[in-house]
């Protein structure tokens, strides 16, 4: 399982952006006008990445979310009961204990409430990418999920 818990500093406010590529790099780039300067002319944003032309299409996410950028750790935080059991053919017993679970610890590195997605050719067809429906489904989904401060879901009648 894994919890969220604050920095050690502020998170930083930043504009993710969605690349068309797959790089094989994990770590910090340290000259990155060197390999990503994206411009912006009449309301268009353009790049170009290892000598292909990109087109970005901002997408601001609703007024009531705020996007998280985590950064996983080694730390562990101290185990938790499940409410699952242990299933365990040989021994009856063993159902009736709870499985304890490892929880680690996520950092809050950054925050935003826009990202830019990129796409080759042209700006980014927001009916067809998957990214771009993807988070339209998960807004839909949580809202469909919310729960007032009084303990109804949305749905409920009052």
């Amino acid at each position: 399982m894994l919890a969220i818990q604050k920095a050690s500093k502020p998170p930083q406010k930043c504009t993710p952006n969605l690349l068309p590529a797959r790089l094989s790099h994990n770590g910090l780039v340290h000259d990155t006008d060197k390999y990503w300067k994206p411009v912006t002319e009449s309301d268009k944003k353009m790049a170009y990445f290892r000598g292909r032309a990109l087109h970005g299409t901002t997408l601001a996410l609703p007024s009531n979310y705020t996007g998280a950028v985590l950064n996983i750790t080694d730390k562990q935080l101290p185990t938790a009961n499940s409410n699952r059991t242990i299933a365990d053919d040989e021994d009856e017993d063993a159902h009736d204990q709870s499985a304890r679970v490892e929880v680690s610890a996520i950092e809050q590195v950054g925050t935003f409430d826009e990202f830019v997605v990129w796409g080759h050719g042209g700006t980014v067809n927001e009916s067809e990418d998957p990214y771009v429906r993807a988070v339209g489904e998960w807004i839909g989904f949580a809202e469909s999920m919310h729960i007032d401060p009084e303990g109804k879901t949305d749905g409920e009648e009052t």
